[in-house]
């Protein structure tokens, strides 16, 4: 890894190592171009750091104070974004499928929404290089969206939870696939890291994977961007920008070790997830000439369902994400817009208890009673469309974190749509659950990944970046993450992100090559 010192004008500065920030930080200094990557947290070693203990990985959540309200206030902590050189992808569960071409124009379909500013065809590319490149696990053949390559591993193998949903789904005439998971189903090779162990269906994958099967950006992207010449900065908190005459970024302003220090670099991408990104620019009032900064907050309606078997189940198993069916993509009965995909889930044993006791009430004895269960429950969700609304966004609070900087406050109430899908959603889930034999049937409503607070779009009127990524007002600050989504996407994001960061980077390289920057 190259270091550079604060006095060098380096060509990017990239803030967060996540989905968003590491394959655009390996593609740059592929490029040749001086790149550090600024992270907040620490950089763990999987093999010593990632102990087979729930509580003990807790210190891969955003943990920082994020203060929320509205008719459906957001639970924060490990539902949305996570800390260290990886970002959320440390504890992502590496479920991976790709938005269907029609996710990008949900306007144009049913009068709501916003429509990206780019379709599917754009990202199908880049869709096709991170399969390959991550080692995804897949079906040879997959029923949903257009035709595409096979993924290059075999699917991971079916737990209980997957076994159990197809047997509902079968039952009622749903098709279902082994879903897509970033996952190793055998050692794969890739140039400049090596070989990557298969997974041990340790269970884990919603904390960090200690073999190093689950493809979070510690070790794929970020040991890519290491060996190009990137350097990366963890246990550094961004706070601020300064700026030349122009009103173009200068230098990238971060705490480390309580002391203030500063990058110097021609652009800034900034990486930081839907909440820290708009926080951080409300707090330093960079660009928001449009106003729009933390409006047009979305999150992922994501019931769960969950049944008690005669079988036993052992939800703690392999993959949590085994089985997807994509069915009710667009549902021919709905009314509403969008749709969802299911999936089948397991859950680790503490995990699944606060499930229980915020979905049920459960406490003391009764919760007690209810987990010596455990071994034969099985759950599973949705991922479902949000439409954005006015009155769901984050802004800053009176309060301060220890930092003396404004915590977010975020406001969301979910809508009639989300409320109608969700309700069609919990029918279907039903059913599937009681044709496997379930009981003790019972669900938990929760809203799933923050979306769409630095809106993308061709209007700076009504968005923050292009579709480039560029902040309409401040040219060589580019953002990159989920926050730029104009729509939620009927799909886990982390693929788009990434898609999105690899394209990202290409239109920055193909304008640095016309001199544009």
């Amino acid at each position: 890894m190259r270091r550079y010192r604060p006095a060098d004008i380096v060509d990017a500065v990239v803030i967060g190592s996540g989905a968003g920030g590491a394959p655009l930080l390996a593609r740059l200094a592929a490029a040749g171009l001086s790149v550090v990557t600024l992270e907040a947290g620490r950089r763990w070693s999987p093999p010593e750091d990632f102990a087979t203990d729930e509580t003990e990985q807790n210190k891969l959540f955003w943990r920082d104070e994020r203060l929320t309200t509205g008719g459906t206030p957001l639970a924060f902590g490990r539902n949305n974004s996570g800390i260290g050189v990886g970002g959320s992808t440390l504890h992502y569960t590496a479920y991976t499928p790709r938005a269907q071409p029609d996710d990008f124009h949900l306007h144009h379909d049913f009068g709501v929404g916003v429509d990206w500013p780019f379709g599917y065809a754009e990202l199908a590319p880049y869709y096709d290089e991170l399969e390959a490149f991550l080692g995804v696990s897949g079906p040879s053949s997959y029923p949903w969206g257009p035709p595409r390559p096979a993924y290059p591993l075999s699917p991971l193998p079916l737990n209980g939870a997957a076994q159990l949903m197809a047997r509902g789904c079968d039952a009622l005439g749903f098709r279902t696939s082994p879903a897509a998971n970033a996952a190793l189903s055998a050692p794969y090779y890739q140039p400049s890291i090596g070989w990557r162990p298969a997974c041990t269906n340790r269970g884990f994958c919603q904390a960090g994977c200690s073999v190093g099967a689950k493809a979070s950006m510690d070790v794929t992207y970020i040991p890519l961007a290491l060996a190009r010449g990137a350097e990366v900065r963890p246990e550094c908190f961004v706070t601020g920008f300064e700026r030349d005459a122009s009103g173009a970024v200068t230098s990238v302003i971060y705490r480390r070790d309580g002391a203030d220090e500063r990058q110097r670099c021609r652009s800034v991408f900034l990486c930081a997830g839907a909440i820290e990104t708009p926080r951080l620019l409300l707090t330093t009032g960079l660009g928001n000439a449009s106003g729009q900064v933390g409006r047009n907050l979305m999150a992922h309606t994501g019931l769960q369902l969950w049944g008690s078997f005669d079988t036993a189940v052992r939800p703690y198993k392999g993959i949590p994400g085994a089985l997807i069916s994509e069915d009710h993509h667009r549902p021919a009965d709905a009314d509403f817009a969008g749709g969802y995909l299911l999936q089948s889930i397991g859950a680790m044993p503490v995990t699944y208890a606060g499930t229980v006791a915020r979905g049920r009430g459960l406490w003391g004895e009764a919760l007690t009673r209810h987990m010596r269960g455990y071994n034969h429950v099985a759950g599973i969700n949705i991922l479902g469309e949000c439409l954005p609304s006015p009155v769901n966004f984050i802004e800053l609070s009176d309060e301060t974190d220890a930092r003396g900087l404004p915590k977010p406050l975020a406001h969301f109430t979910a809508g009639e749509n989300e409320r109608r899908l969700t309700a069609h959603a919990d029918k279907t889930m039903r059913a599937i659950w009681q044709a496997a034999g379930a009981r003790d049937i019972w669900t938990f409503d929760r809203y799933a990944h923050i979306i769409g607070t630095c809106r993308m779009g061709d209007d700076p009127a009504d968005s923050v970046v292009d579709r480039d990524g560029r902040a309409h007002d401040l040219p060589n600050l580019i953002i990159c993450d989920n926050s730029v989504f104009p729509s939620a996407l009927s799909v886990n994001p982390a693929l788009t992100i990434m898609a999105l960061s690899l394209r990202t980077a290409d239109r920055f390289l193909a304008r640095v090559a016309q001199g544009d920057i």
